[in-house]
């Protein structure tokens, strides 16, 4: 059943696949697997090569690059969900590349699932200095996404190496400063440079809006900030910084 499950993702296009027992999916900070599936047995974890517009300097085609691959990696997803239904009867959820998909207070920009901690899972790599996962192949220029379901499949052998050549240059090239600390991203410092046009900084316009005059409420509205929020929102280009990913030299084309 692996094999055949495995020969009908890359058929897709996608470009390498993994599978985990949900025991074996350990994300400290995300929600237990049962909460989107409560039948859970295994994860299927899809491995997708990000584009090399990712180092382009024009943020515009960098961003679309991403947005392209989330539109090809949740076609993929659900492809391959309905093969699993119709082929096996199983049971499916399909998790696409992590956002916080319901937004809690106690819980600020963490995300539902952990397509990390499930890609290690998979044996698809291992965590590097960024805390990104680094793929043998592809490195850090990889994006992961996931199907739980009920099948008992058999685990992927897990990645030993560590893929990381702990160069620095992730840290000493954050403009957040959100990597200092070894084995730990500063998640309100990267988004803070990362998406300058986010929730946090439509809310600081907000509180500005409110507080002026409705002569000064019209030049803001009439402002390029308000019109970047408004479109970032629209669109779905929140991300400004991948720095992270682009200056990793581990799978450099």
């Amino acid at each position: 059943m692996e094999k055949q499950i495995k020969d009908y993702v890359l058929e897709l296009g996608v470009d390498d696949v993994g599978f985990a027992c949900v025991e074996d999916y350990h994300s400290p900070k995300s929600y237990e697997i049962t909460k989107f599936l409560p039948a859970a047995k295994s994860l299927i974890v899809l491995a997708f090569k990000v584009l090399s517009s990712c180092e382009s300097p024009s943020m515009s085609a960098a961003m679309n690059g991403y947005l392209d691959l989330g539109s090809f990696s949740r076609f993929s997803s659900y492809q391959i969900a309905r093969f699993l239904e119709r082929k096996y009867g199983a049971q499916v959820a399909t998790i696409p590349i992590s956002y916080p998909f319901e937004i809690h207070g106690d819980r600020p920009a963490i995300a539902d699932f952990s397509q990390r901690h499930a890609a290690v899972a998979a044996g698809l790599g291992t965590f590097g200095r960024h805390n990104l996962v680094i793929h043998p192949r592809f490195g850090t220029r990889v994006h992961y996404t996931s199907i739980i379901t009920n099948l008992p499949l058999q685990p992927s052998p897990k990645c030993e190496q560590d893929f990381c050549i702990h160069c620095n240059l992730c840290v000493e090239n954050c403009p957040g400063r959100a990597l200092d600390d070894e084995g730990k991203t500063d998640v309100m410092k990267c988004l803070g440079h990362s998406q300058p046009y986010g929730l946090v900084a439509d809310i600081g316009f907000q509180l500005q809006r409110l507080g002026s005059s409705p002569e000064e409420q019209k030049k803001l509205l009439m402002s390029e900030q308000y019109a970047r929020l408004k479109q970032s929102a629209y669109l779905g280009n929140q991300y400004m910084c991948f720095n992270c990913l682009k200056l990793c030299p581990v799978g450099q084309s």
